[in-house]
């Protein structure tokens, strides 16, 4: 279409755009659409070393257009001769710099691309190039600093560009300083920070720097650090040396370092907060014992005032500063193509201010087209648009922390209607009472007008089917009459085009079994059906839904959907708690989507109570209250209680007031407790279901004290010395002492005397008392009683028992032993006579001990008759042995002990390479001789055992040789062991061989 076609008044029929943001492009083009320069890649800002080995720079550009276009590029305003400067030269698109000079190449740069099209210009790219030059050879000055003192050191790094990393080094040690409460680096400035100084840090302090980019490192020279003698610093409040900046920008996802030390006497110690009571995000890094915070991917909400805190014990101080967030530049685009308004906006801190360029040049650029233009802010107007208005537009907006472009291509064109791209739908398929949307969306410019046949028949709009403005065909209560084939007609002045589409109408699905709200118990397996009826050439797909959320049959152990086909129910396993709430089944097809809903109510047995409180304690009885826990959907029907002290086996259930605590009431009286004693106690309830879980257990209270209540038990006595009243009883147990304090009383009188004799042992633990007057006779009765006491009163007395006072006894005469083996030796003694002060003998007592222990440890062998066999002793060992009579009174005066001494235990190894040999009904047997030990008996001997299957008589035959000859009848099974026979015993057997019956017997060998 020619130009002179178009009048003033000529509107815009097409407009094309394409923008770019970073390295973001969309583009409403096809591959082959003749189009202005779209970059694909921009020069972003940059920092180069300058100790790269190809001594080269590439700074990126790259831009799409057809035909391609071509680049020129710009530093600090000044177009770049790329035949005149030889640094300089393009590849493709992009800029390299040959041996790059820090001060000479660096600067501001922006690269331009043209085409017929137009000219767009890039963002603008600070380029810098990374170095570190050496420290000054100077002699640094002594720091001289008394102890308690802070000292800084200054590093004074040398010119540098690029990230730096800060280190030091002590002493010319090989690894670098540590970093501690104490000591602090800062990275912004390298200075070294003592906040007190300690003998221990005199010496030579050396600061290095990395050049993290080009990794070069330098040494500064060594400052010495030496100790003045003539004071020693007292202690003050922390100063706040290093700190970070009162108010600092943040852009969103970056990283934010601050730093914070003190120096003080003693150290201080460094914490940090938010100045609005919020906790610090959990994101955070606080490192280099609290010396520096991090906060990484920076986000609104991190914004606000943080407060760095030094405390010590003289003081405290607090720095602060504010971190603002600093939003990236974001474009929005806003197009008004029938008024040819085009509106960008930009966000940012400061608010950005806009200009406009066509073709790289400033709006407006010449006065036909200034007449026509009006810039606003983010806003371009231009009004009666031409075919030479066709070209590159781009928006710029600018802060003070840069610049960001936005491009567009702005084309005015004409064209008839089209439906290739978008064609009408082949087929839309819809359920019958449904509504029907179809889409005409044929490309024309200008706007095409619409219309809509069903056969050779124009559609009209009537209460059921509307022509919608943008074209589009709305059926309303789809029939199945309105299934058809449908023809959208596009006019407009340059011509006319059609395009066809079929609805078919299907019949609706619905849900025929909808699941059904339950009551489930814990445990239990429930089906929730879901079956459908549907149009019969559609295939239903099954979706359930818990709570909002679909569920995943492949991760869950609960779950399962069964059925198939025009069922999918849900089935669920072993249900817990957790999975009350409520289900969707979701039913989905071609044409329509329908779902179900039910709820599910699991019951289960009652969730803990919450909140017990002990109070009103006695000394038996305490008041416990508590709130109710969750019932699970099944009412509480009762509670009881438990309780736990140190004496009891795990928890125990205890008697209260009511006896059985209805499920509505929340306290009780528990009673029956023991006075004195720590308790805890825990309560569970209980419904219908079953009993839930405990409650926490309350804290640990010990009842009042009381005067004691049990009296000890299996109270007795006797023996002893001569003139001695013996009286012993079984101690009352701690937990039934009910108080501090507690003692026995011991009561105790001749018989027949009306007054008792008492005596107070002062300690709990007492279980025997011994009365001591030569006076008494032996064998005297008394009457005695044990009574028990407290701080609080006097308890109840024991029953009266009778106990003999001690015998005028004598031990047993004349004790010797033999020892038979290793484990077992024999005792002997002169019985006492019958006619001897001693009373009736009832029994004789030996004791025997190992030689090193005492004899309290001493085992016991009770026997009526003169002799004993004490068995199961350890071979090689010396054993004392004593013997003591009892009578009716109890035990007399022990004998003197008597060293004697066990043998040498038996060869643990058994008798080896036993050979059989078989002639008629005899078996020769052979086997290697067992050689003792140095500590094992010697052998003299062997055993021969052998039996008729395992239950037969057992026969033994002994022999001082290493063979044997048996007469075995034929026809049976024999078992045979083969064991050494010594003084310590008998030896470990050989392996149980079998020999079979003579008609089955092997060939002669080993067994």
């Amino acid at each position: 279409i020619k130009s002179d076609q178009f009048s003033d008044s000529m509107i815009c029929f097409f407009v094309s755009l394409a923008w770019c943001h970073g390295t973001t492009n969309v583009v409403f083009h096809t591959e082959n659409t003749r189009h202005g320069p779209v970059f694909t890649q921009e020069p972003s800002d940059s920092i180069f070393p300058l100790s790269s080995d190809d001594n080269q720079v590439f700074i990126n550009c790259k831009a799409k257009g057809n035909p391609p276009p071509h680049y020129k590029w710009k530093v600090d305003g000044r177009e770049i001769n790329t035949e005149t400067d030889l640094n300089y030269s393009l590849v493709e698109g992009n800029l390299l710099i040959s041996n790059p000079h820090a001060i000479n190449h660096r600067g501001t740069y922006q690269c331009i691309a043209t085409n017929t099209f137009g000219t767009i210009v890039s963002r603008e790219a600070k380029v810098q190039f990374a170095f570190l030059q050496n420290f000054s050879s100077k002699s640094r000055n002594t720091v001289s600093v008394r102890e308690g003192q802070a000292v800084v050191l200054l590093c004074g790094p040398p010119p540098h560009y690029g990230e730096m990393k800060y280190s030091w080094v002590f002493n010319g040690q090989r690894g670098f300083l540590q970093q501690d409460t104490r000591r602090f680096i800062s990275q912004r400035t390298g200075n070294l920070y003592i906040a007190k100084v300690e003998p221990s840090d005199v010496g030579n302090y050396t600061c290095v720097v990395r050049n993290l980019m080009t990794n070069a490192t330098v040494f500064s020279s060594p400052a010495p650090v030496v100790l003045r003698r003539d004071a020693v610093m007292g202690e003050y409040e922390p100063k706040i040396e290093v700190q970070f900046p009162e108010t600092l920008h943040v852009s969103k996802g970056s990283s934010v370092r601050l730093e914070c030390f003190a120096l003080g006497n003693p150290v201080p110690s460094i914490s940090w907060r938010r100045a609005d009571g919020n906790p610090l995000p959990g994101k955070i890094k606080i490192n280099h014992s609290n010396g520096v915070l991090e906060i990484p991917y920076f986000r609104p909400e991190d914004a606000g005032v943080y407060e760095c805190v030094a405390e010590n014990s003289r003081g405290r101080n607090v720095a602060r500063g504010q971190l603002v967030f600093h939003s990236k530049r974001h474009w929005e685009w806003n197009l008004d193509c029938a008024n040819l308004q085009w509106e960008c906006r930009a966000s940012g801190k400061p608010k950005p201010i806009y200009r406009w360029l066509k073709n790289g040049q400033s709006l407006p650029h010449c006065t036909d087209f200034q007449s026509r233009v009006h810039v606003e802010g983010g806003r371009l107007s231009i009004s009666r648009i031409s075919l030479l208005d066709s070209g590159m537009y781009q928006c710029v907006a600018e802060n003070e922390h840069g610049a960001i472009y936005a491009s567009a291509e702005l084309k005015v064109v004409a064209s008839p209607p089209d439906f290739t791209r978008r064609p009408v739908k082949k087929s839309t398929l819809i359920q019958r009472g449904g509504e029907a949307v179809i889409e005409c969306r044929p490309h024309a410019s200008p706007r095409a007008t619409i219309s809509w046949r069903r056969g050779g028949e124009l559609l009209k709009d009537n209460k059921r089917q509307t022509i919608m403005e943008d074209g589009t065909l709305r059926i309303a209560n789809i029939s199945k009459s309105d299934g058809g084939r449908y023809t959208c007609v596009a006019r407009n002045p340059f011509g006319t085009s059609s395009s066809t589409g079929t609805l078919v109408v299907k019949e609706p699905t619905r849900i025929t079994v909808p699941p059904l709200s339950l009551d489930a118990t814990v445990g239990q397996s429930i089906v929730l059906p879901c079956e459908v009826s549907s149009d019969s050439s559609l295939n239903p797909a099954f979706k359930w839904f818990f709570n909002g959320k679909p569920i995943d049959f492949t991760k869950q152990d609960h779950f399962e959907m069964i059925g198939g086909g025009s069922a999918g129910d849900l089935m669920v396993r072993n249900i817990q708690l957790k999975h009350s709430g409520k289900y969707v089944c979701m039913v989905h097809t071609a044409v329509d989507t329908v779902s179900a809903a039910a709820d599910l109510t699991v019951r289960g047995p009652p969730g803990a109570p919450e909140g017990l409180v002990v109070s009103e304690i006695t000394d038996t009885t305490v008041t416990l209250s508590w709130s109710s826990g969750p019932d699970n959907h099944s009412p509480v029907t009762m509670y009881t209680v438990q309780a736990r002290t140190p004496f009891s086996i795990g928890w125990q259930t205890v008697r209260t007031v009511p006896d059985s605590v209805p499920g509505q009431m929340l306290h009780a009286t528990v009673k029956d407790l023991n006075p004195w004693v720590d308790y805890e106690f825990r309560v569970l309830a209980i419904n219908s279901v079953g009993v839930g879980e405990p409650s926490t257990p309350s804290k640990q209270i010990r009842t009042k004290a009381a005067a004691p209540e049990v009296a000890p038990v299996n109270v007795s006595g006797g023996g002893g010395s001569q003139g001695e009243l013996v009286i012993i009883w079984e101690p009352v147990p701690e937990e039934q002492q009910n108080g501090e304090d507690f003692g026995y009383v011991v009561a105790f009188r001749p018989l027949g005397s009306s007054t008792w004799i008492q005596t107070v042992l002062a300690s709990p633990d007492a279980s025997r008392y011994i009365y001591r007057n030569d006076s008494i006779a032996p064998l005297s009765q008394f009457e005695v009683k044990v009574g028990v006491y407290n701080s609080i009163g006097e308890g109840p007395f024991s029953h009266i028992v009778r106990v003999f006072s001690a015998e005028e006894g004598e031990p047993p005469s004349r004790v010797w032993a033999r020892t038979v083996s290793a484990t077992e030796i024999e005792v002997y003694w002169e019985p006492i006579p019958s006619g001897s002060s001693s009373g009736k003998i009832i029994a004789y007592e030996v004791l025997f001990w190992e030689e090193g222990s005492q004899e309290s440890e001493a085992e016991k062998v009770r026997v009526v008759d003169a002799a004993a066999l004490l068995s199961g002793l350890k071979g090689s060992t010396v054993y004392l042995i004593s013997v003591r009579a009892q009578n009716s009174a109890g035990f007399g005066p022990s004998s003197p002990a008597l060293n004697v001494t066990t043998k040498k235990p038996p060869p643990s190894q058994p008798p080896g390479n036993i050979e059989w040999n078989l002639t008629n009904s005899k078996i020769f047997l052979n086997w290697e001789h067992v050689k003792a030990m140095e500590n094992e008996s010697e052998v003299t001997g062997y055993k021969v055992v052998y039996r008729q299957n395992w239950h037969g008589r057992t026969s033994v035959l002994e022999t001082n040789k290493t063979s044997v000859e048996l007469q075995i009848p034929s026809g049976e099974d024999y078992l045979i062991e083969i064991k050494a026979l010594t003084d310590g015993g008998d030896g470990s057997s050989s392996d149980d061989g079998t020999i079979l019956t003579f008609s089955q017997m092997p060939p002669p060998g080993l067994f």
